[in-house]
């Protein structure tokens, strides 16, 4: 039997090749549309979002986390028959909240779109984006299925899928609209996304379906095997959750809504607003968070891992798994932050063609270390059992974003928004990684961790400068760009070994993937099973 670390690893490699081809989609479709709809669609269309992104997180109520815990942990109790009607129990859940989310959207459109939003525009597309609501409540179930049992490469594979049915929907329904005016565009975005998710609950159902049946049963029940039971355990997980999810989500919608409206009272017309927004939220930001693809892959099975820690009380792994999690994650994003920072103006033009967007790259580049390490922060203290701390910060982080939105933004323009996320995005992490901290009980070592790796990024990208103004001529942007970028990430590499920053304790779990699960029981003296209950 492949060792349990193995599975991991395997899983981490399709998450992270999914999330990050999906990112790459995300990307090259921010291109196009800022490209083909313009940048104030683009600045519609993120406005739209954070509506969006409140009536999701009302649909899917916690149950992604829910689901993965409560599976992943009747899994590890070899209780596989529990984990079937778990996962059940969790589908007819999420159903009825996302129907009941879909018809609120659906009938709050016009209000939202006159009095919150502030454009009439957005009207017919929030009642579109209403629809999609339950498929993705259901999604996010059957992802926290996938996640927990260790699943993941043929869903993966069905999301790749359903990305690219979103991106070829909405580019045949661009380029089929006679006038590309802002609302039509926008309408033609959100019909686009709906078809992806019926897509993809479609085919996700039929994997659900098709995979339970590798779940056997195992004779006899207990007390936790009863449908309330299940249903008050979920409950006990989601609703905290959801609770302070919706809280920093209406949170998140409100400065979203305030930051335009901010622009606008700074000087200017609101269609000026709008670009300025879409500049900064729809190209840089995106462009930044593309690569923490792989972070968040891990982060997103950290989940289950760190569930099933605490279920067997493997205190040692635990802190183990916590301490490989914040150091690659600090490797990782110090070197993606100094190649952002180095190549900013170069990015900046090569892909949007835009100089503002180049100057918010360069400028929030130094932050992507903090923004990386959160999720596999946050993942650990879903994971232990923490999550309604984790979305208290979060709730305080976002809080505050809004303050900075009502006094900086009409102030100063849009640097009131920058040091908005700079300000919010330092204070989320250090309350999570000092929690994180008394929960694992992990040693942090900063001049290994943080200082060393921004030697290594500062010393690779010159010697990277070095070459290329002996290789490349200056007019081949696109060619110096992608070869520069390249050498980077090889010497940067290169020197976290040389300096001995990175050494086979992060990556132990490669060889770990080599042993039986016997051995690796044995070599790491796991602790006897213990009820989590």
């Amino acid at each position: 039997m492949a060792s349990r670390t193995r599975v991991f690893f395997l899983n981490a490699i399709s998450l992270t090749a999914t999330a990050l081809i999906m990112r790459a989609i995300s990307v090259i479709f921010n291109i196009y549309i800022s490209n083909a709809a313009g940048s104030e669609a683009v600045g519609l269309f993120s406005l739209l979002g954070s509506v969006y992104a409140f009536s999701i997180t009302l649909a899917t109520a916690g149950i992604n986390l829910g689901t993965t815990r409560l599976v992943s942990e009747a899994i590890a109790l070899k209780k596989e028959e529990l984990a079937k009607k778990r996962a059940t129990i969790a589908l007819l859940l999420c159903s009825l909240t996302g129907i009941v989310s879909s018809f609120l959207l659906f009938f709050l459109a016009s209000p939202l779109a006159q009095y919150a939003l502030g454009d009439t525009r957005a009207i017919v597309p929030l009642k579109i984006l209403s629809l999609t609501l339950a498929p993705i409540a259901i999604c996010s179930c059957l992802s926290g299925y996938f996640t927990a049992v260790r699943r993941v490469k043929v869903n993966a594979a069905f999301q790749l899928i359903s990305q690219g049915v979103k991106f070829f929907a909405t580019v045949l329904l661009l380029s089929g609209l006679a006038t590309k005016d802002c609302e039509s565009a926008c309408i033609a975005l959100v019909i686009g996304g709906a078809v992806a998710e019926v897509f993809s609950l479609i085919v996700n159902f039929i994997l659900y379906l098709f995979d339970r049946r590798k779940l056997k049963a195992v004779a006899g029940k207990s007390a936790i095997d009863t449908a309330p039971t299940i249903l008050k355990d979920l409950i006990t997980i989601n609703l905290p959750v959801t609770f302070s999810a919706c809280i920093r989500s209406a949170l998140s919608m409100i400065q979203h809504i305030l930051i335009p409206r901010g622009l606008y009272k700074n000087g200017g017309s609101w269609a000026l607003a709008l670009s300025s927004y879409g500049a900064l939220h729809g190209m840089a930001l995106p462009l930044l968070l593309f690569p923490s693809a792989f972070t968040s892959a891990f982060a997103g099975l950290l989940i289950p891992e760190v569930s099933a820690c605490c279920a067997q009380g493997d205190v040692e792994r635990l802190e183990r798994t916590s301490y490989r999690a914040l150091s690659l994650s600090l490797f990782f994003s110090i070197g993606v932050s100094g190649i952002m920072l180095f190549f900013s103006q170069e990015l900046g033009v090569a892909i949007y063609k835009n100089t503002e967007a180049a100057l918010y790259i360069r400028v929030l580049a130094p932050l992507i270390p903090v923004m990386y390490i959160d999720s596999a922060v946050d993942a650990i203290l879903k994971g232990s059992g923490h999550q309604v701390y984790s979305m208290n910060v979060n709730i305080i982080d976002t809080l505050a974003a809004c303050v900075f939105a009502i006094t900086l933004v009409p102030t100063i323009g849009i640097w009131g928004y920058v040091i908005s996320i700079y300000a919010t995005e330092i204070l989320n992490t250090t309350l999570s990684i000092m929690k994180m901290i008394s929960v694992s009980n992990i040693r942090t070592r900063p001049f290994r961790q943080v200082f060393m790796p921004i030697l290594c990024i500062i010393g690779s990208t010159n010697v990277s400068k070095l070459i290329l103004t002996f290789l490349i001529p200056l007019d081949n942007g696109v060619l110096r760009l992608t070869v520069g970028i390249l050498i980077s990430i090889l010497i940067y590499v290169a020197f976290l070994f040389l300096t001995r920053t990175v050494s086979s304790q992060e990556f132990e779990f490669l060889n770990a993937s080599l042993l039986s699960e016997k051995r690796y029981n044995e070599k790491y003296r796991q602790m006897p099973l213990q009820n989590p209950k």
